[in-house]
């Protein structure tokens, strides 16, 4: 098999795999709300954030 090959036992290789899974779940859920949010119109966290620091360094100057 091949995780004998690479010289992985089953416990490895099952938290490789689990973790992997968690990722990807991850991933996917946050695409799709930022998907929805582009379709609303809505800005996203990341967005948020950097408007309020420019203006913050707007209000600076």
């Amino acid at each position: 098999m091949l995780w004998n090959e690479l010289d992985v036992s089953g416990g490895t290789a099952l938290i490789v795999l689990a973790a992997l899974y968690f990722v990807i779940k991850w991933a996917v859920r946050n695409g799709i709300r930022e998907a929805h949010g582009r379709m609303n119109g809505e800005k996203s966290l990341l967005q948020q954030l950097w408007g309020s620091i420019l203006s913050e360094d707007k209000a600076a100057e």
